[in-house]
Formats: structure tokens, sequence, C-alpha cells
């Protein structure tokens, strides 16, 4: 009877009673290790193959000793650049032996769970970052381009909107005095008589009076 069975990361043909090396093993000299790996069972009658294991089936063996294998010597060379290494290497080996063959019946060895470390949950400040994106995006969608003004640039535009003034309707309320107020550190003389009055048209969406008008003004002063 024999069996082909994955141990330390590789897959041996075994017997009852063959020896073994196999990459260095953790376990104690005089101990024994069950593989359940069994990628094959011949019984010298019927040959199991399994998908990828055999369900129940498990190969015992003993630890005899632990070993290094022979020198390999490892030589590096590129040509016309004067370069050579030569290093040599020893395997870590474990000799064992095949105790038995088990066809049926071997439990396998369930792996350590680790514990979970508890997580505190933060569910409350996604949902205010996601609920958040939306008015963030609704209030630009809303905002109108002051620049359509008479005597509004892109620097005074920039100026009402940090001052919370985005809108036609909302310039039209306020005051000449309060939008000088608001502009008077952005460089240039301004007249803002006329901005309230222009931006109500625009509000009201009366684009062909207001742009009559405008033809009329002189960056935005009548």
């Amino acid at each position: 009877m024999y069996a082909i069975v994955e141990m330390a990361g590789q897959q041996f043909k075994v017997a009852k009673d063959q020896k073994v090396y196999v990459h260095r093993l953790q376990t104690e000299e005089g101990k024994k290790v069950t593989f359940d790996n069994v990628l094959l069972l011949d019984d010298g009658k019927n040959i199991t193959v399994g998908a990828p294991a055999i369900d129940g089936a498990a190969v015992e063996v003993k630890v005899i000793k632990h070993l290094r294998g022979d020198k390999v010597i490892v030589f590096h060379k590129k040509r016309r650049k004067g370069y050579r290494k030569k290093n040599g290497h020893r395997q870590s080996l474990t000799e064992i032996v095949i105790e038995s063959i088990v066809a049926k019946g071997a439990k396998k060895a369930e792996p350590a769970k680790k514990e979970e470390k508890p997580t505190a949950k933060k569910e409350a400040p996604v949902e205010k970052s996601v609920a958040s994106k939306p008015k963030a995006a609704k209030a630009k969608a809303t905002a109108d381009d002051l620049k359509k003004v008479e005597g509004i640039g892109p620097k005074i535009a920039e100026t009402l909107n940090a001052a919370g003034i985005t809108t036609f309707a909302e310039l039209a309320k306020s005051t000449p005095e309060k939008i000088a107020e608001i502009i008077a550190d952005v460089r240039g003389n301004h007249v803002t008589d006329t901005w309230p009055a222009q931006a109500k048209l625009a509000a009201e969406g009366k684009w062909d009076e207001l742009k009559k008008w405008q033809d009329e003004l002189d960056g935005g002063k009548a």
C-alpha cells in the first residue's frame, strides 16, 4: 500500500516504514506528526484519487532527527562585466519515517483561530460625510454667474461668493453700500450703485431689458 501525500510543501510517494527527508519541521525529535493532505491511495486492489484530497485519509510519521543537506554551490557570472560571485547553501531538512497510512477515519487538524479584537463602529461619521456631499453639489449647481452684472469681474464675483452672495436674487436684496463694504479690499474703483437693480432683472429672467440697459452703462455706472 502506498500514498501520495503533501508534506512540508512537497508531494511524496510513501509507503509504511519508508524514510523520507522533508523541509525542516517545527516538531521535536521523537514526536509524531499526522499529514492529512493525501492526494492518492493505492491499497493493491483499488486506487482512490482525491478531489483534491481524500476525506478521512492521513499519513502518520515519526520525526527521527533534524539535519542539513549536502552543500550546493551557487555561482553567478556576467559576461564581459568582470562579475563573479560564488555562494554555498545547505538546506535544513528533517528525517522522518512513515509509521502508518490511514485510509479512513482520520480527523483533520483545525487551524488555530485568531482572536478578533472588537472594533468601534464608525457609522455616524460616514453618514455625515455622505449626506454633506449632495448639499455641497446642490449649492454649487444653484449658484449664478454674477459676472453677467456690468461692473463685476472674476475677483469681485469670488469675493461676493465668499461672503455668501452666490445668486442674482441674493445680490438684488443687498444694498450698494453693503456690496462696497464687502469688496473694499478688491483693487480698483468700483461703482456698485446699479448692481442690485441689474441683479434683480437677471433674477427675473429679463435678459433683453438687462442687455439694453447695460449698453448704456460704463463699468456699472449710469
